[in-house]
């Protein structure tokens, strides 16, 4: 299976981990990230992911996201395709980045979108063009918790 973690899910583990939802939430995003290091699930990356990583003001940080660049079985480069699809997606009310990530994970082909951001997950699952979850739900999904 294909993932793409937007870069809220990247940054989970470095949020207030004494709110319940939040260390639950980085728990499932850190057992997803085994799962690609376990070649169980293969990384979508993308130039969007580099960009927001590069602005990262925190140096730690930043270096240790970019490590999962090298994990990742797919880099999407931004293209004017690509462009085009954040456009529309932003007719569809998803916001300019978020829309660009939603564009590269459609371009890498990725089986499923995962974000923290409840507002974006909200508005990707309207649009149903990718499946689109949060972390607990998608580590749910691919270790087929449920059998139905």
């Amino acid at each position: 299976m294909k993932i793409y973690l937007d870069m809220c899910c990247f940054n989970r583990p470095y949020d207030d981990q004494t709110q319940s939802r939040i260390h639950l939430e980085t728990g499932a995003k850190l057992l997803l990230q085994q799962k690609v290091k376990n070649a169980e699930c293969e990384l979508v990356w993308s130039s969007v992911l580099d960009y927001e990583c590069h602005n990262n003001p925190f140096e730690e940080r930043r270096h240790a996201i970019i490590q999962w660049r090298w994990m990742a079985s797919v880099n999407v480069l931004t293209s004017a395709q690509i462009i085009s699809k954040a456009k529309v997606l932003q007719t569809q009310g998803i916001g300019e980045f978020d829309a660009l990530h939603v564009a590269c994970a459609l371009a890498g082909q990725a089986d499923l979108f995962i974000t923290t951001d409840d507002r974006l997950l909200k508005k990707v699952r309207k649009i149903a063009t990718l499946p689109a979850m949060l972390p607990g739900e998608a580590i749910a999904l691919v270790e087929n918790w449920y059998e139905n």
